[in-house]
């Protein structure tokens, strides 16, 4: 155990009792987290996993304003998600990217009607949208965003000339457009950066993970999922931000409030992570929005050296870990291929997979993509009132998480004391605008290969220092593998600094290692043998977590331990 987890959990047991109590630590729940505990409130966040591991680990990786939200008639979220979009990009720069993206269009008005249906609130399946209704929609885009423009306007280009660009696409298109909006790198180190922040800034206020709250009696108790100490705590409020888990926690931490449906009613969406260089070189830099046969939106777009494409968009009965099952990455090959008929695109491409439940608020509606990405909140009355996080999307997880905040503080009759939509997140924090000259510095300060320099500024920002600092003081500053840029006093940085407490947190989350395809059985145990270095761990402990680890990449993630072993032997012939 890190000696960061036992400062954490002597706190609690040094003091029990706590302003408010967060329940979830998802992006949405780490925001309030922030948020309250900004506001010179004592705050405990509990997660029974790790930090945005569920719902919030599977995101498109998208930060965007929502365009196809505008059909629906939602102008008041698309200008709160351009909002937040836009403050994220300055805030964590190192992190939040422009991305441009290009629709190819397919014909003229087709749509049209669809889309008032859709502004009406009449329930109805998309048809294909055309030149026209995506022109509307896109000026509408830039209207919202006239008086702060971060980002340049849309576009517009004829066949000819998206040929020329995309010579890839499909020749049947009459049109294309092209908008802008922004991609997230790694969404779940922005979350633990977060958790990072708030305790630098609010030291008494504790984010824990692996570990659930109980009711006890008329109070509660935090069971340490490591140790299964349980330590009593004391709470004014609570608030539940359990995403598609809400219902079920929300009953168990209640007394009960009689409901006639449930709040949270999720849909799957699964994405998948592809080695094909002529589609990454197709794509030019861009971002693809296209539809496919069935009316459903997907996308494709670089990411890290690879390719993601998604999704799928499908109502699930009850929240679990979910993995992208056979069909759905058919389903997703099969919309690749045909928007890049001439791309050789294969299911032995894919390097990893990745799917969520996206917590959406319970709806009737029958087409999924018209189900409200927005969010409200949700009091229930008891000795300890709770507050309920309902919906919301990876990209305004700060504004719901605003609100949440004023309604708490509301109820406990404080002020706010602080606003958060310009506070910098992490390495965000004095990012250069010129990233190539702060390589450049970190080169010439610690002496390191420029390789190693783009690396570390791109998963950290200007928290690179640190990492540097901590990994120059060690004699185990040696990377994984000949290929890999991730070195074992960087998984020990890791350990000691960022709340990871298994070999999964360190691989799925913490790095980029496996959803980049960069992860092999040599690194698997190297990786290994760094955390139970810096951790304590016994030898059974060390192989228990790379089995757990490897299960679970097989069963969740689509990479079995013959791949593994294959990627290994690959690296040892290529630097033999």
């Amino acid at each position: 155990m890190s000696a960061q987890r036992d400062e954490n959990l002597e706190l609690i047991r040094r003091d029990g009792a706590f302003d408010v109590v967060v329940v979830g630590g998802g992006i949405n729940g780490i925001g309030v987290f922030r948020e309250l505990a900004l506001q010179n409130l004592r705050v405990l966040l509990v997660e029974r996993n790790d930090f945005c591991s569920g719902c919030s680990a599977a995101p498109s990786r998208m930060i965007h304003g929502g365009l196809r939200y505008l059909e629906n008639g939602e102008f008041g979220l698309v200008r709160e998600s351009l909002r937040e979009r836009d403050a994220l990009l300055t805030n964590a720069p190192h992190m939040v990217r422009p991305l441009p993206t290009t629709i190819p269009i397919w014909s003229v008005f087709s749509g049209l009607l669809n889309g008032a249906a859709g502004f009406l609130g009449l329930s109805s399946k998309p048809s294909s949208r055309g030149a026209l209704p995506i022109k509307i929609g896109l000026s509408l885009y830039d209207w919202t965003t006239r008086k702060k423009r971060l980002l340049p306007k849309h576009s517009f280009r004829g066949a000819r000339e998206t040929l020329r660009r995309w010579p890839q696409l499909s020749p049947r298109l009459l049109f294309s457009a092209t908008y802008y909006d922004a991609w997230i790198s790694y969404p779940e180190r922005l979350g633990v950066e977060m958790v990072i922040d708030t305790k630098r800034l609010a030291p008494e206020s504790v984010a824990l993970n692996y570990a659930q709250v109980e009711r006890a009696g008329d109070g509660f108790v935090v069971v340490d999922g490591q140790s299964g100490d349980k330590i009593e705590v004391s709470t004014k409020v609570i608030v539940n931000a359990t995403g598609a888990w809400l219902d079920e926690s929300l009953d168990s931490l209640a007394a009960g409030e009689k409901r006639n449906e449930p709040f949270v009613s999720g849909t799957k969406g699964s994405h998948l992570i592809l080695d094909c260089p002529p589609l990454l070189e197709a794509l030019g830099g861009h971002m693809i929005f296209f539809e496919n046969a069935d009316g459903r939106v997907c996308i494709v777009f670089p990411y890290l050296g690879k390719v993601l494409a998604g999704s799928t968009d499908i109502r699930v009965k009850a929240a679990a870990r979910v993995r992208c099952e056979p069909e759905e990455q058919d389903y997703i090959l099969d919309a690749l291929r045909r928007v890049f008929p001439g791309i050789g695109i294969a299911a032995d491409q894919v390097v990893f997979s990745y799917s969520g439940i996206r917590p959406l608020p319970t709806s009737d509606q029958e087409f999924t993509g018209r189900i409200t990405r927005s969010h409200f909140i949700h009091r229930v009355d008891g000795v300890v009132p709770q507050f309920c996080m309902v919906g919301g999307k990876w990209t305004t997880f700060r504004a719901l998480a605003e609100q949440t905040a004023d309604a708490v503080l509301a109820e406990l009759g404080c002020d706010r004391v602080r606003d958060t939509l310009a506070l910098p997140i992490g390495g965000g924090d004095g990012f250069s605008d010129v990233v190539d000259e702060f390589e450049a510095e970190l080169v010439e300060r610690y002496g390191i290969d420029p390789r190693r320099a783009a690396y570390l500024a791109d998963a950290y920002g200007t928290r690179a220092e640190d990492v540097l600092r901590f990994c120059q003081q060690r004699d185990d500053d040696r990377p994984l593998d000949d290929t890999s840029r991730t070195t074992e006093a960087e998984i020990a940085f890791l350990a000691a600094n960022e709340f990871a407490v298994s070999l999964e947190d360190v691989l799925l989350r913490r790095t980029p290692l496996s959803i980049r395809g960069d992860v092999s059985a040599d690194i698997v145990v190297r990786t290994a043998e760094a955390m139970a270095g810096e951790l304590g761990w016994s030898d059974e402990r060390k192989e228990r977590e790379i089995a757990s680890f490897l299960r679970n990449l097989e069963n969740y993630h689509g990479v079995p331990k013959d791949m593994l072993d294959r990627r290994s032997r690959e690296r040892s012939l290529t630097c033999a």
